[in-house]
């Protein structure tokens, strides 16, 4: 790294984060990050819309998403191997490849999506749940974890004008 661009790090202060997917694979990208951003003392807001949104419930039940990854490898027999969509389609595929994820992960130690959530929290990271979102699906703020905010497109746009990193995932 350059020290251009370190020095442009080091000035980094805040970072906004939009999650707009809320499947087990896509759950990670968005709390790594923001935690580890918190972890560097980084402001962090967490925007949840659309699919995103259940994220915040405090019930998961998250599920890989195989059809149309192809980029989906896993360590099999000693190699790696693609999941064809053909297969993928299949009922109960995604159940088996959820499972078959969540047990790598744990084999690994990488922490699951609650435990990343609740350090998201302990780190007071904002999270905003899209009060859009939240009517348009009729989902019920009771249901979702305390200590988030609600807002809107604007609550977020404001955010994100002051923020020195903005990332959509």
């Amino acid at each position: 790294m350059s020290d251009d661009q370190t020095g442009a790090f080091e000035n980094a202060k805040s970072m906004s984060i939009i999650v707009t997917k809320g499947s087990l694979d896509w759950a990670y990208p968005p709390f790594i990050l923001g935690t580890t951003a918190a972890a560097m003392d980084l402001d962090v807001t967490m925007f949840f819309t659309f699919y995103g949104l259940p994220l915040l419930n405090k019930k998961l039940d998250l599920k890989m998403t195989t059809l149309g990854n192809p980029a989906m490898k896993m360590p099999m027999a000693g190699m790696h191997m693609a999941m064809p969509n053909i297969i993928a389609a299949l009922p109960g595929v995604d159940r088996g490849a959820t499972t078959m994820m969540k047990n790598l992960f744990k084999k690994k130690g990488v922490a699951s999506i609650e435990e990343l959530r609740e350090a998201a929290v302990e780190s007071d990271v904002r999270m905003i749940a899209c009060q859009m979102t939240l009517d348009l699906f009729e989902m019920d703020r009771k249901d979702m974890i305390d200590g988030i905010e609600l807002g809107g497109a604007a609550t977020y746009i404001d955010v994100a004008t002051k923020s020195d990193i903005n990332l959509f995932i």
